[in-house]
């Protein structure tokens, strides 16, 4: 390499300097970076930042950079969540802030949806699963109150430049096996601390021949195996993605690991992976499905942002189609979006749905983040949510099994944990 050359950059790299506004940076700096976008919800934002901002007698930095979402505490159960939800919007509207969605779904779906994310952005949330937008070549990630505050107030973060782990998948994936099957595996496989402070890249053959909506879940539960971030370089498919829900144009080029670039990589092949199932109470105690064909199951729920999109009430509605669920059986289905949901139904896909029995509850977070008391006590159940520790969907004493749309939607045909590709033969 000659002394004019720049050494190669992971993607990771390459989008840390552009937001630090440097040519390159390297593995373990400290640099400090504008940020292109602030993400926060009801449950994370303004009941935190307000009273923290008036004491500090502070302003918000730029406030066509904010998104507030609400989706954690509606639709409003109690006056509790109300009066949350009431902060989020009283501050809103005394901010005149631009963006905010109130009630129509998810923040990690609402966001891109509504055009917010493009490459080569740097982005942070109010919540642990922001790490959504590397789905989209952005570099984000979740902070807490007092590193939201911060930014809020001067448009600017220091980041540790971390080293990249690459989860390189050959082929593609067979019928009945989805994104959450990959990610489950490779939790299965690290635990929830293999790539702690790291950051994380999907790649190869299976993973550029995913859709965006089944990349976001790729790159959502990176959350789960402790990455900073989950990152896809950013191609044509999301350039067409984004064009279609209102950011035209973008720029994908360059947005990409180089060759030689330091980094670790991890190869898998797609084409022998099987639908996958966490056992209580970890994304990390997962096996092949087959393993667990004997639990019963009393309870499924289909939501969140890992399992309610478009494409995941498809592929739940291509099982159950003509069927109904086991007798006792309670199959909730929450859709990630008002706009999933709205084209699910022109498709027939939620009165497929609600014809095999499922009750279809609001476009929030609910249940996977505790609320709405969906989930019933004592009952083993299977759900579409990107985590399973106890308490976490608010029961203590219920028993959550982690799975795809697939498998999800097979086992409430049967009342039993059920392998997708024997329904769907």
């Amino acid at each position: 390499m000659s002394a004019t050359q720049s050494p190669p950059q992971t993607l990771a790299q390459k989008l840390i300097a552009k937001a630090a506004g440097r040519p390159q940076v390297s593995v373990g700096e400290i640099v400090n970076c504008r940020v292109d976008l602030a993400m926060f919800h009801d449950s994370s934002g303004p009941r935190r930042l307000q009273p923290m901002l008036e004491e500090l007698g502070a302003k918000v930095w730029d406030t066509s950079k904010v998104v507030l979402v609400m989706d954690h505490y509606v639709p409003e159960r109690d006056e509790d969540s109300r009066r949350i939800v009431r902060i989020a919007r009283d501050w809103a509207v005394a901010q005149k802030l631009p963006h905010v969605y109130d009630s129509i779904g998810i923040c990690h779906v609402v966001v891109p949806q509504k055009g917010h994310l493009r490459p080569g952005m740097f982005a942070v949330g109010g919540d642990s699963h922001s790490p959504t937008g590397g789905a989209f070549g952005a570099y984000m990630f979740g902070v807490g109150a007092t590193e939201m505050l911060g930014v809020v107030v001067t448009g600017e973060l220091w980041v540790r430049v971390p080293e990249t782990i690459r989860m390189r998948w050959s082929n593609r994936l067979p019928p009945g096996v989805t994104a959450k099957d990959m990610m489950l595996a490779m939790i299965g496989q690290f635990g929830m601390n293999g790539g702690a402070y790291q950051a994380m890249e999907f790649c190869g053959p299976a993973v550029q021949a995913l859709s965006m909506q089944e990349r976001m879940t790729l790159s959502n539960m990176s959350a789960e195996i402790g990455s900073q971030v989950g990152l896809i370089a950013p191609d044509a498919t999301t350039r067409d993605w984004l064009a279609a829900h209102g950011a035209p144009g973008v720029e994908i080029e360059g947005w990409h690991t180089d060759e030689g670039a330091a980094c670790t990589t991890h190869d898998y092949d797609a084409a022998t992976l099987s639908p996958q199932v966490a056992a209580p109470h970890s994304p990390a105690n997962t096996r092949p499905v087959g393993d667990y064909v004997d639990v019963a199951i009393q309870a499924a729920y289909i939501g969140a942002c890992t399992g309610a999109k478009l494409e995941d009430l498809r592929a739940a509605a291509s099982i159950l189609k003509g069927h109904r669920v086991a007798s006792g059986f309670s199959l909730m289905v929450a859709p990630a979006s008002v706009q999933d949901q709205e084209q699910a139904e022109r498709e027939g896909v939620m009165g497929v749905l609600r014809d095999a029995g499922a009750e279809v509850l609001a476009t929030a977070c609910g249940a996977c983040s505790g609320y709405g008391g969906s989930i019933p006590d004592g009952a083993n159940v299977i759900a579409t949510t990107a985590r399973n520790f106890k308490g976490r969907m608010g029961s203590p004493t219920a028993q959550i099994y982690l799975a795809s749309p697939y498998t999800v939607a097979a086992s409430a045909l049967r009342g039993r944990v059920t392998d997708p590709r024997e329904v769907l033969a």
